[in-house]
């Protein structure tokens, strides 16, 4: 029989050797890496894209890379999208609006409430003033920029303006962007009425390749190596819809009327902002709660 010394050597061999073996597969499973295909063709709201031109495919490479490889921010939005994508797919068809345009929300804010240092709101990202413009209300108790359904609305009327002025949706997002005037005058100043054919800003630049490469990861996510079972992705809790037309209106009793905490009003209602609201014309508003 071997002695307890001889078995020990031979154990710890053992165990170097398989996690030498591991150490050594290991990397070659890490480094491995899902390297996104360019398409051969690819279109935004019905309108071809020019992939002959070499700086469009480039542009559209990076933006491909640049969302299959920031790995934690494209998971949660492919997540969030489940919750989201049924609220707004139907008021853009209602509309009138290419369903492609639920991509620009993506981008925009991935489907999230974000305030950007300019002071834009919401999952449109609208500036205040716009904001006001497209019939929302925005002040210090009241953000509608926060409203889904209502800020979804106001996306498509300016869309279906920017639509108007140009003809072209693909210009549309880009005005969505940059503003309606500021892509009128890069038109009028460079002779073009293609968006691919412009020479603009950075930010706006990339934005259609930003869409575009959002299109094709959510449309295919597999083939970006993005494996999301349907059970982990986020759904909207069963809400009803409660008018409330009082003057003042107190959201704290009016949650727990509602068998709700103030934290489940407003995660439901984001467009409410304080505890309180004056209402002194008795505006009557639509509460979203949840349903046992």
């Amino acid at each position: 029989m071997m002695n307890f010394r001889l078995i020990f050597t031979l154990l710890v061999i053992a165990f170097f050797a398989q996690c030498t073996t591991v150490n050594q597969a290991s990397p070659a499973q890490t480094d491995t890496q899902i390297i996104p295909s360019l398409p051969r063709s690819i279109s935004f709201a019905g309108e071809s894209v020019p992939l002959d031109k070499h700086y469009i495919l480039e542009r559209l490479d990076r933006e491909l890379l640049v969302n299959n490889f920031w790995h934690s921010n494209s998971i949660l939005v492919l997540k969030r999208a489940p919750k989201y994508f049924p609220i707004i797919e139907p008021i853009l068809l209602e509309n009138g609006i290419p369903d492609d345009f639920k991509y620009l929300a993506v981008i925009e804010s991935g489907l999230t409430h974000v305030t950007s240092p300019a002071g834009a709101e919401g999952f449109w990202q609208f500036m205040p003033q716009t904001a006001i413009d497209y019939g929302l209300e925005v002040n210090g108790d009241i953000d509608e920029r926060l409203h889904l359904i209502k800020s979804t609305e106001s996306a498509a009327a300016y869309l279906t303006d920017a639509y108007a002025e140009f003809g072209n949706w693909t210009l549309a997002a880009a005005a969505y962007n940059a503003g309606v005037q500021r892509i009128k005058t890069s038109l009028e100043e460079q002779q073009t009425n293609s968006y691919y054919d412009l020479f603009l800003n950075e930010e706006t630049s990339r934005y259609m390749y930003r869409m575009l490469a959002t299109k094709l990861i959510f449309e295919s996510p597999e083939s970006y190596g993005f494996l999301i079972p349907k059970a982990q992705t986020y759904s909207f809790p069963k809400t009803k819809l409660v008018k409330v037309s009082t003057s003042p209106i107190d959201w704290v009793a009016f949650a727990q009327s509602q068998n709700m905490s103030y934290a489940d009003l407003r995660e439901i209602n984001p467009w409410i902002k304080r505890y309180r609201l004056s209402n002194r014309k008795n505006k009557e508003y639509e509460i979203r709660v949840l349903v046992d």
